[in-house]
């Protein structure tokens, strides 16, 4: 009795045993069908790439059309008006700044033609009497543009800066339109009303004072 459940416990042990095995097999086989499926799809993959490859040789590009440019671009009108206080006098500066058609107009790499601006300059003293008056164009700051912004720049701005003892200071600017390249310029005028303009050298110098 004893040694007939011996035998009977090693054949159930056998046949789990040959489960297991088959079990494992099983597993392996499915694992190897995997990598099997795996490397055809790269294989496909890499053949696919390699012709498209192949066809990217015989792609005709197309003719890109050049687009025509656009209408002459005009700056909006600008207007500021700005107090000061120089020599004893309380002083009231007009700024107007416009477009101006009689002036040669301007094109940019694009061939986009852009209108000169004009700027007025009016100072009135604290009676109404005019202290100074003048009209600024690109043409009277050609002592501090190269040959590139005298043909390609435009007159972009001019705003009142500060008072510098005896001296009123005012910022203008040429730049080339539609980008953030332009020259600095400072207008000078001084308690007599005698102007005069040169290169802004110390563009920056003013706000650095002030964090410091």
């Amino acid at each position: 009795m004893y040694i007939y459940s011996k035998l009977k416990l090693e054949k159930v042990q056998i046949i789990e045993n040959k489960r297991y095995i088959f079990a494992l097999k099983t597993k392996f086989r499915n694992r190897m069908k995997k990598i099997f499926i795996l490397a055809l799809v790269a294989v496909a993959a890499g053949f696919t790439a390699c012709k498209e490859t192949k066809k990217t040789d015989d792609i005709i590009v197309k003719k890109v059309e050049k687009k025509e440019p656009a209408a002459p671009v005009r700056m909006q009108e600008y207007n500021q008006t700005a107090e000061a206080d120089l020599a004893g006098s309380h002083l009231t500066c007009v700024i107007h700044r416009q477009a101006d058609d009689s002036l040669a107009m301007v094109k940019d790499e694009t061939g986009q033609q852009f209108y000169d601006n004009r700027i007025s300059l009016n100072i009135t003293r604290g009676d109404g009497t005019t202290f100074f008056s003048r009209t600024f164009t690109k043409a009277d700051f050609n002592s501090c543009l190269d040959d590139d912004y005298r043909a390609t720049g435009i007159l972009e701005g001019l705003v009142f800066d500060r008072v510098d003892g005896s001296t009123l200071r005012f910022a203008a600017s040429v730049s080339h339109p539609g980008t953030d390249e332009y020259i600095p310029i400072v207008i000078s005028i001084d308690r007599f009303a005698a102007v005069s303009i040169s290169l802004d050298t110390r563009l920056d110098t003013s706000s650095e004072e002030e964090e410091e």
